[in-house]
């Protein structure tokens, strides 16, 4: 088990949530891994571990996520079982939504959620540029979900020229403001919108609220996408967020409607 750190302005600041036990080390290999071997050894929901650096960073389909020491927020949170195993997708969607709002409150600067799981810059010249990706991992006993750990890479401080590898598809939150961003706030910030977002997910008389907040930030809804999956691809509009997360897509008069869930697709391309 990782050790805890005394990192005071963001211990300091959570207590009231889900999240009041915040682990924060100089670097790991990746923090989804850490927190999915300390839920298989018990670990109460709630635990949030931080590193200025990931040597094994992942995003889904095993992809590797780069990001130089102390330039993003990496986290991962881990949550016990909330919803029932259709609506555990909620659980990204609620933690895309509330980096949307933390990076708002605190650099003031709105990004837009592209589904399934990454936060694009909304608009102007690096708009659908990525800024942060999210990869939910669920950890299984005898057949059920026992914990979800919901993980984070958002790019907040980086150097003014990206690697080559990203430079024509990544974006750092201090490229659009020009200043400097601190990682606690935004890291504070995020953990009480993910805690009110969450709550809402489990509340019937809030969860129509919070569904229609994902679709207002959403960078994918009423765009021309291309869905990769293990059979190939089809293009089509998105045109709807259902309830339980999933994407709907027209076709047109030869395809129809299209539901997507996460679980089926390689990629979502934003066409125009």
């Amino acid at each position: 088990m990782v050790a805890r750190v005394n990192r005071s302005f963001a211990t300091s600041e959570v207590p009231g949530t889900r999240f009041a036990d915040v682990r924060w080390v100089a670097e790991t290999g990746s923090t989804n891994r850490d927190l999915l071997e300390a839920a298989a050894e018990g670990a109460p929901e709630g635990v949030v571990l931080v590193a200025d650096h990931q040597t094994a960073g992942r995003g889904r389909l095993d992809r590797s996520w780069i990001a130089p020491a102390g330039a993003s927020l990496l986290v991962s949170a881990l949550l016990r079982p909330l919803v029932g195993p259709e609506d555990l997708f909620l659980l990204t969607l609620a933690c895309g939504l509330a980096a949307a709002d933390a990076v708002e409150e605190v650099a003031g600067i709105r990004p837009g959620l592209k589904w399934p799981n990454d936060l694009v810059v909304a608009d102007g010249p690096l708009a659908d540029r990525k800024l942060a990706g999210i990869l939910a991992e669920s950890h299984v006993v005898n057949g059920h979900v026992d914990a979800v750990v919901v993980g984070m890479g958002l790019n907040l401080d980086w150097p003014e020229e990206l690697p080559a590898e990203l430079a024509a598809t990544a974006a750092s939150v201090n490229h659009l403001t020009g200043e400097s961003v601190d990682r606690e706030q935004v890291l504070v910030a995020w953990l009480h919108h993910y805690d009110r977002h969450l709550t809402a997910i489990t509340d019937e008389s809030e969860r129509g609220g919070f569904l229609d907040e994902v679709r207002a930030a959403s960078a994918t809804l009423g765009r021309d996408v291309r869905v990769e999956n293990s059979n190939g691809f089809f293009d089509g509009r998105a045109i709807a967020i259902a309830d339980d997360g999933r994407l709907l897509v027209d076709c047109g008069s030869d395809g129809g409607i299209v539901s997507v869930t996460v679980g089926d697709i390689v990629h979502a391309r934003l066409l125009g």
